[in-house]
């Protein structure tokens, strides 16, 4: 539970601590002291919005501080110790600073984090109801949500299965939509494919034949100039007719040298080199006349090179920059063509799964309506009960769980086509019925209040007054506590618009939710603040320049006096004294 909170800069507060304890924590002031602002403080630590506005006129930032306990809460300890937190002695400090130029900063633990994980730490331990959650009761999706809380862990594993089913089937029609409204397209895609796969067939190219026969060519091409080439290098090393060449040269050389050779050794060694030479020179000139010899002019084979190779060139301009990209292409293209002529096969088995999920939603969403359906008669009945203790003793909680009916599609194939329920499943007990379904099954809820015997059940907005909405979901909240329990709630003034013995009952049944829960209830209203365990009063002070507010814990005296401003304006009648004496003896009374 939350110890303590911890508040400087924020709007008219300057610095002000709220120690909180278990059990009922009312918080009071006059109009315009600041009391909202401790909402607001809360709202910060729960990984709220951050308003920069919101920051007292002359501070750089606005901070809030909390200390839980978290002794029994070891989720807060270990999502603590993930963010890099530190735990003592139990207890986490977190902490939200908002700055006047609009920056926010959060820690956990004394460790700086983001604001959600702010928020994923604190979030679950408290549960915040304003005005403004009057106004979202009135809304469809909070009132199935409030029976769906109700419900437990039956109804949120039947959820689950549906919603897992349901998005599975989404999945499915998604695809199934992709395959046939883009038909045409995929058909021209496979046409396209098809007729290139053809071409590369027909020309069956086989990797580097492109390079090879460029070689080829060029060679062909030129088979006249390199013969003569050859033949000059040939005679220029060997000549066959009365000229100088390189391997005579090379003799004669060797054979000066070879006469002085036993003169000198150095005369010795060039001969013997010039020897060698002279023998390599008689290899390279045989090679050349091989070369020379093997040198054919081949009009007709050139012919089918370039004709080979014009083929290949056409396959090149469309399919890839070489024979071997044309040959990658064509392997990918096949794999794709295969994938597009599968279409119809697909989706026959595409619709196949499509009318398997549709079944087992439909039967998903019968189980989750029946559990729905339960759990409406008991929350009905216990919020009833409720409100019989809370000064509404003829009315009358109805929590309608309804389908929405309609005719049969055409085909499955429409958008969202509505889910086939038989043998009376659901409802009204027809063979057959088609429903509208949703995300979050097959139902609408709606709760209904009968304000007075013998009246009709009416939706909220049109059957319940600001006071009695303010009753009916104190009642909820009481009754949805009990099961799944929130270790602190904090009311802000959701007593609106409630006065007299409601206003009494109400304070009962916060000091009734307050024994399993930590409560704090920003109040108005002196019949609920009687029922306090801890009484808080916020105090506007003024210099003449600067509004301050403080936070005040109220001993007996000073909460008669309190009690007693609340009650008739005045803190110094002693009637009014007498007046809030015996409210709080009757609230110590009730609460025993």
């Amino acid at each position: 539970m939350l110890e303590e909170i911890r508040i400087s800069g924020l709007g008219i507060i300057e610095s002000s601590t709220l120690e909180l304890g278990p059990g009922l924590t009312v918080v009071t002031g006059e109009t315009g002291a600041g009391k909202t602002m401790i909402v607001t403080a809360l709202g910060l630590l729960l990984g709220g919005r951050g308003d920069a506005g919101s920051v007292r006129k002359g501070k750089k930032a606005a901070r809030v501080e909390g200390v839980i306990d978290a002794r029994s809460l070891p989720g807060v300890i270990e999502a603590t110790e993930e963010a890099g937190g530190e735990v003592e002695e139990g207890r986490v400090l977190v902490a939200r600073t908002v700055a006047a130029e609009g920056r926010a900063r959060a820690y956990v633990g004394g460790a700086t984090v983001p604001v959600a994980t702010l928020g994923s730490v604190t979030s679950p331990l408290v549960a915040v109801h304003g005005q403004s959650d009057q106004h979202r009761l009135l809304q469809p999706r909070a009132q199935r949500d409030s029976l769906d809380r109700f419900g437990g862990d039956a109804v949120a594993k039947l959820i689950a299965a549906y919603s897992d089913i349901h998005a599975e089937l989404r999945g499915v029609e998604r695809e199934l939509d992709e395959v046939t409204t883009h038909a045409r397209e995929r058909a021209q895609e496979a046409d396209l494919l098809r007729f290139g796969l053809g071409e590369v067939e027909e020309v069956s190219p086989e990797s580097g034949e492109d390079v090879t026969l460029a070689q080829e060519e060029e060679k062909l091409g030129y088979a006249d100039t390199l013969r003569t080439a050859a033949e000059q290098a040939r005679e220029a090393l060997s000549s066959e007719i009365d000229a100088p060449d390189a391997l005579g040269a090379i003799s004669a050389a060797r054979q000066a040298l070879d006469g002085v050779r036993d003169h000198d050794p150095d005369a010795a060694s060039l001969a013997d080199r010039l020897a060698e030479v002279s023998y390599l020179l008689s290899d390279l000139a045989a090679d050349v006349a091989s070369y020379a010899t093997a040198i054919e002019t081949d009009p007709a084979r050139l012919s089918v090179v370039s004709e080979r190779r014009a083929a290949l060139t056409a396959l090149t301009r469309k399919y890839g920059e070489t024979i071997d990209e044309v040959l990658a292409w064509a392997e990918t293209g096949a794999k794709r063509l295969l994938e597009l002529d599968s279409d119809d096969d697909r989706i026959e088995e595409l619709r196949g799964e499509r009318t398997r999920l549709r079944a087992a939603l439909a039967d998903a969403g019968v189980a989750l309506s029946a559990a729905r359906t339960d759990a409406a008669g008991a929350l009905a009945e216990a919020v009833s009960d409720e409100l019989t203790g809370l000064a509404m003793p003829h009315a009358r909680l109805v929590v309608d769980v309804r389908q929405k009916e309609t005719d049969a599609p055409a085909s499955e194939d429409e958008p969202h086509a509505p889910l086939l329920v038989g043998e009376g499943q659901v409802g009204s007990g027809k063979t057959q019925r088609w429903l509208r379904y949703g995300s979050n099954g097959l139902d609408e809820v709606e709760l209904l209040l009968a304000a007075n015997t013998g009246s009709e059940p009416r939706p909220l907005h049109k059957g319940a007054s600001g006071g009695e909405l303010s009753r009916v979901m104190l009642a909820i909240e009481v009754v949805l506590a009990a099961t799944s329990p929130v270790p602190t709630f904090v009311f802000d003034e959701v007593d609106a618009g409630v006065g007299g013995t409601a206003a009494v009952e109400i304070g009962r049944r916060l000091a009734h939710l307050a024994r399993t829960a930590q409560v704090l209830v920003v109040t108005h209203l002196p019949q609920v603040a009687a029922f306090a365990d801890h009484h808080v009063a916020v105090e506007k002070t003024s210099d003449g320049v600067v509004t301050s507010s403080g936070l005040t814990v109220l001993d007996d005296e000073s909460r008669e006096r309190e009690l007693s401003r609340m009650l008739a304006g005045l803190t110094a009648s002693d009637t009014a004294i007498a007046h809030a004496r015996e409210l709080l003896e009757v609230a110590r009374a009730a609460k025993v």
